[in-house]
């Protein structure tokens, strides 16, 4: 079995946008049949988030910890329990392609980390070119990057298991964990192929994520500081 797992915290705007994308390559051909069970961990809810992630055939999972390595974990957890051979992570905020898992598998890597699409920059209005531009010009949509996002994460569960999980941390936990999982010798595909687009809003459900990094394009005036692509965003 194949598990996805996706943390959202107040994301009744976007989770149905995420769980229709997610379904849809559940059902990919190319998974020839493999059963895939996607686990949403309801973190700290306050809006409709849970009602709407209801009206979808997944699995859901009610949490406190305000913390999304935990929420990570948490799905993690019960995936692996349920018997998943494969963890595939995204962010409630996020759209995967038709063949995100079939390509993450295709690769034959312990470790699969992904690159994000753009969906809109309108939400930085008047700053919206200065914080496309600072993305594009430090970001590398290509295979060999070293950018690590819980929004296109595949990870093998012996793997996952072998070097314990995520995380308590409330951002980062994504580079974390690989920077494990790398340190453990795990083989790693750097890859652009499997595809999801993101959202850049200015203000996102953590401080520190990559939001807060792009919003530093408000305040520049000379050359961009180094961008943190690599912290989670959800």
């Amino acid at each position: 079995m194949i598990g996805i797992c996706i943390p959202a915290h107040n994301e009744e705007g976007g989770i149905d946008r995420c769980l229709a994308s997610v379904v849809h390559a559940a059902q990919h051909p190319g998974l020839l049949g493999e059963p895939v069970e996607v686990a949403v961990v309801l973190d700290a809810c306050t809006d409709k988030t849970a009602a709407r992630a209801r009206t979808w055939q997944v699995t859901l999972l009610a949490a406190d910890h305000r913390n999304v390595g935990l929420a990570r974990a948490a799905g993690a957890r019960h995936l692996l329990a349920e018997g998943a051979r494969w963890l595939a992570f995204t962010d409630a905020d996020t759209v995967v392609s038709e063949a995100w898992l079939v390509h993450q598998l295709s690769l034959r890597a312990a470790v699969v980390c992904g690159t994000v699409g753009v969906s809109d920059w309108a939400g930085h209005g008047p700053y919206a070119e200065r914080a496309q531009a600072l993305f594009r010009s430090q970001y590398q949509d290509r295979d060999g990057h070293r950018h690590v996002h819980g929004a296109n994460l595949g990870i093998e569960a012996s793997a996952y298991r072998r070097i314990g999980g995520f995380e308590a941390l409330a951002c980062s936990e994504d580079q974390a964990l690989v920077d494990r999982l790398e340190h453990a010798g795990v083989s790693i595909a750097w890859t652009a192929l499997p595809r999801v687009t993101t959202s850049t809003r200015p203000f996102s459900r953590i401080a520190g994520g990559f939001a807060c990094t792009l919003r530093q394009a408000w305040q520049q005036d000379g050359p961009p500081t180094p961008l943190e692509i690599s912290t989670d965003h959800s």
